[in-house]
């Protein structure tokens, strides 16, 4: 694990003088909750949100100060502006996810061509990693707008679902497929704790590497790790307010939030994350091995 420093005085793009409200970059599905509830509320921060594969745009075009991107994108951001991950926060799991699934007509083993949905650059990662190293497989990966495939007045037709798709984020639950068309599933969380023992990280507080020392970043750390404790204590309150207008039945989303996902950075995370980047590596989803960055 390396840690990020700057010189005193000196700092990278984009920093914003102290004072100035953070500017923090998320997604709006039901699992951010516990890590952004309230925090447009605050007046210093300003809040974004947008599909999970779009933050690490913001974040490099210097639109958000730090952002909720995808793990993997730790990995893949243009070495001329490498990204630090700020540890006050995350979205993960130690053992199955619910909102990150594979859905195939045929075995895992079987598959040739998996459609993959654009909303997440970790969970197609992922497939990619649990599909070669479970199931031998390794498939064709066309783009998958799950989002707009969804869309619309009419549910699709049985003919028009994909043979085997990774869906992710609220989607899984509210516009799951028939079950009838697919009866091999996996749900990739469950499948990383049976590869590695390990828990997972889909995404956690990043910010560009330049600024990672910065008065900046450290306020909003503190600020990003005082919302997470705070909305622990009122998570039933979020459930009940929040989850119905999701699409969310009240109880399937306390237990999604309360005892499935993880939102507290620990040293077993960090181990998770270290080893997905070497099995990315190995299985060809990243071209080169970076020096994991830690603000």
């Amino acid at each position: 694990m390396t840690m990020c420093s700057v010189d005193a005085g000196v700092v990278g793009p984009g920093f914003s003088p102290p004072g100035k409200p953070a500017r923090i970059g998320a997604v709006s599905f039901l699992n951010t909750l516990p890590l952004i509830e309230g925090l447009g509320k605050l007046e210093d921060a300003r809040l974004t949100l947008t599909a999970p594969s779009r933050l690490i745009d913001l974040l490099l075009g210097d639109e958000i100060d730090i952002g909720l991107v995808s793990i993997i994108d730790a990995q893949r951001a243009p070495t001329g502006t490498p990204l630090a991950i700020v540890p006050c926060g995350m979205i993960g799991c130690d053992g199955p996810t619910m909102t990150v699934r594979l859905f195939s007509r045929r075995p895992p083993n079987e598959i040739g061509e998996l459609h993959a949905d654009v909303d997440s650059h970790t969970s197609v990662a992922l497939a990619r990693i649990i599909l070669e190293k479970s199931f031998g497989a390794k498939p064709r990966l066309v783009d998958f707008d799950a989002e707009s495939f969804l869309a619309g007045d009419r549910s699709p037709s049985p003919e028009e679902w994909p043979g085997a798709m990774l869906m992710i984020g609220d989607k899984v639950v509210t516009h799951s497929p028939p079950v009838t068309l697919y009866p091999h599933q996996l749900d990739l969380g469950e499948e990383w704790k049976k590869l590695t023992g390990l828990p997972f990280v889909y995404a956690a507080w990043m910010c560009r590497a330049g600024i990672a020392g910065s008065e900046l970043v450290r306020t909003a750390a503190a600020l990003l790790d005082r919302q997470r404790r705070h909305n622990a204590t009122r998570l039933d309150w979020i459930v009940e307010a929040r989850a119905p207008v999701r699409g969310w039945p009240a109880g399937l989303a306390r237990t999604y939030l309360r005892d499935l996902l993880r939102f507290e950075v620990t040293p077993r995370h960090v181990e998770a994350v270290e080893r997905f980047f070497d099995l990315a590596h190995e299985c060809g989803v990243i071209a080169e091995r970076r020096p994991t960055l830690w603000a």
